[in-house]
């Protein structure tokens, strides 16, 4: 990673010594999707960087990612990993620009820009102490993901302001140690104003009543005009938070026809091809020699390939009538979903000399003692798995949500892109699938449908307030009698599996497919390290071993140690989205579940003790 780009010579001018761009150090190709993406802060050592628009990443030498359903549904050609550059290549790489400007000087306690303290190239310290300068500690945010520096200056002269916007004093930042809390912050200046603790500075009115508004800044963006007349009210972070940076992440995996064969073959060029005739893509294949290792493929397979790849991007969604980008998004995501239910429940065997990114196969025992007690209809070894994840935009302040309008949604680069930043990881997992008749017997229970009712209000409501009036229709919540079932169920596999497999929790992953008539749940491993490919959650959906794993699971979740108060919960979690669920039963680490640990219910499961809402699985 680096800062700026080095300036560039132009033709005619003679050359001017150019400043080698610093290396600021490194960082995973997937954490600059998932932890330190573009517009999150990233600290070095004692300095503090904001990583860089993607359209000023060098991809030159990019590897490409090839996922073409998750392409269609964000709207792009295709995806690159995020550019690794080689030890003597500095120039190459992810940029950085630092981020907050604001310093601080543990000795001396100036508080002032960074470019004041004068520091030698590439350190952070104060000239005069030689000590070794501390970012300032908070920032500003508001929730269009607007970033800029906390107004030290406005914060401390509230009530002594001058109309000139300046005392001409020196800021001085100190914290005395007295206490843990806020009020032990104090913010100084030379000009006589007595020191002001930073108390206070986390209300959310506490910007209005100084009249302080969004500036619209995004200094994550190279040359970024300023949106004027932000309305939404900034809010003062710490330089660490996690609400400082919520990336927006999709995924999708790879499966037949997609993932093997003729498709896999032209993924690569398909962009190349994309635009081409027949005649043009056989000369191509002929030239570059492409199916000198496929000798079972001729060019007119590739020609047949790339025609089927442009019917499909042509074909409309199912009733996608609407222009709003939120609803195309989401028959997209529902398509992807359906796409895969259908590819687990058909067996895709293994076949020699053949590389296959999706290998789901049925366990060589049968299921019928798994479905006369448990109601599973179906069980699934996927013993091969490709997922692709990839980052299109980023939130500040508030999570993601279903509802969020565009402007709420960040972007990674100045124009839109016609590719994202994205990563692949391999794995395997286990696929179950519920017995429809029973489920839908279960699902129609009253009290079934009370309990997800009081869910899906309170969601329905938190989306609601996300549109903010604008008009546009409430996207559906999920939280329906199924969702939660399906949820909480893959839920206490993965506890269990991570107690009686030995894998950690947070390299297990859960996808639910309870929408559209679908009833099934894939429990994963897709991580970059080992921890996804040495066979053992395959072992784990072996039908003795998964009946075993079942019973236990079903026994930890007919109690927890915060009942009787966890069980008979009206409404628990985050904005009330779940019931019967805390951290010493179903929560998962952040990493596992792909709803955020909102829409569970315990009760789904094992039922409720006075009997009138029975559970699933009795």
């Amino acid at each position: 990673m680096t800062p700026v780009p080095p300036r560039t010579r132009r033709r005619g001018v003679p050359s001017a010594p150019v400043r080698a761009a610093r290396r600021l150090g490194e960082v995973r190709r997937a954490q600059l999707i998932t932890t330190y993406g573009v517009g999150a802060m990233i600290a070095v050592e004692n300095e503090s960087f904001l990583v860089r628009g993607i359209d000023s990443w060098d991809i030159s030498e990019a590897p490409l990612v090839s996922e073409p359903r998750l392409s269609r549904q964000l709207g792009v050609s295709g995806f690159r990993l995020p550019p690794a550059p080689a030890q003597d290549r500095a120039r190459d790489g992810v940029r950085a620009v630092r981020f907050p400007d604001m310093y601080s000087c543990p000795e001396c306690k100036q508080l002032q820009p960074f470019r004041k303290f004068n520091s030698s190239a590439g350190k952070a310290e104060c000239k005069s102490c030689q000590e070794n300068l501390v970012p300032s500690r908070f920032v500003m945010a508001c929730a269009h993901g607007h970033l800029e520096d906390f107004p030290y200056w406005k914060w401390v002269h509230r009530g002594n302001r001058k109309d000139s916007g300046t005392c001409g004093g020196r800021l001085t930042f100190r914290a005395d140690g007295s206490t843990a809390s806020l009020r032990a912050v104090l913010i100084g200046c030379s000009c006589g104003v007595e020191d002001v603790s930073m108390e206070g500075a986390f209300r959310r009115k506490a910007f209005r009543d100084l009249g302080i508004r969004c500036a619209g800044l995004r200094p994550w963006l190279k040359d970024a005009p300023i949106e004027k007349n932000c309305p939404e009210p900034p809010r003062t972070l710490q330089r660490g938070s996690s609400s400082v940076w919520f990336p927006v992440m999709h995924s999708a995996l790879s499966i037949p026809p997609w993932s093997e064969g003729i498709a896999k073959l032209v993924a690569p060029y398909y962009e190349i091809f994309k635009e081409e005739d027949a005649a043009s893509i056989s000369a191509y294949v002929r030239m570059q020699k492409l199916l000198r290792h496929h000798p079972e493929y001729t060019a007119d397979d590739v020609v047949a390939e790339v025609e089927r790849r442009r019917a499909a991007e042509a074909a409309p969604v199912e009733g996608a009538g609407s222009t709003e980008a939120g609803v195309q998004a989401r028959r997209h995501r529902q398509e992807i979903y359906e796409g895969e239910y259908r590819s687990l429940s058909t067996p895709h065997p293994e076949v020699a000399d053949r590389d296959q990114e999706f290998v789901c196969e049925p366990p060589v025992t049968p299921v019928g003692a798994l479905r006369r007690s448990y109601g599973l209809t179906q069980v699934m070894l996927v013993k091969r798995l490709r997922e692709v994840r990839a980052l299109q935009s980023f939130r500040r302040v508030e999570e993601p949500s279903p509802a969020d309008a565009p402007l709420r949604e960040a972007p990674i680069s100045l124009t839109k892109p016609n590719w994202l930043p994205a990563f692949e990881v391999s794995g395997e997992g286990v696929f179950v699938r519920l017995d429809e008749k029973r489920l839908q017997s279960w699902e129609q229970a009253p009290g079934q449908i009370t309990r997800a009712n009081r869910i899906r209000e309170n969601h329905e409501k938190l989306l609601s307030a996300r549109i903010g009036g604008s008009g546009k229709p409430i996207p559906p919540s999920p939280a329906t009698p199924r969702f939660l079932l399906l949820h909480a169920l893959a839920h206490i596999l993965i506890n269990e599996w991570s107690l009686d497999g030995g894998y950690p929790s947070a390299s297990l992953r859960e996808r639910i497919y309870g929408d559209g008539g679908m009833a099934g749940v894939l429990i994963y491993t897709a991580t970059s390290d080992s921890a996804g490919s040495l066979g053992g959650i395959v072992a784990q959906g072996e039908p003795d071993r998964l009946e075993a794993s079942l019973r236990a699971a079903l026994h930890r979740a007919s109690w927890c140690s915060n009942d009787p108060l966890c069980i008979e919960s009206e409404a628990s979690g985050a904005d009330s989205l779940n019931l019967a669920a805390c951290h010493a039963c179903l929560l998962l680490p952040e990493t596992s579940c792909e709803n955020n640990n909102i829409l569970l219910d315990r009760a789904t499961l094992i039922g409720t003790p006075d009997g009138r809402t029975p559970g699933f699985f009795g």
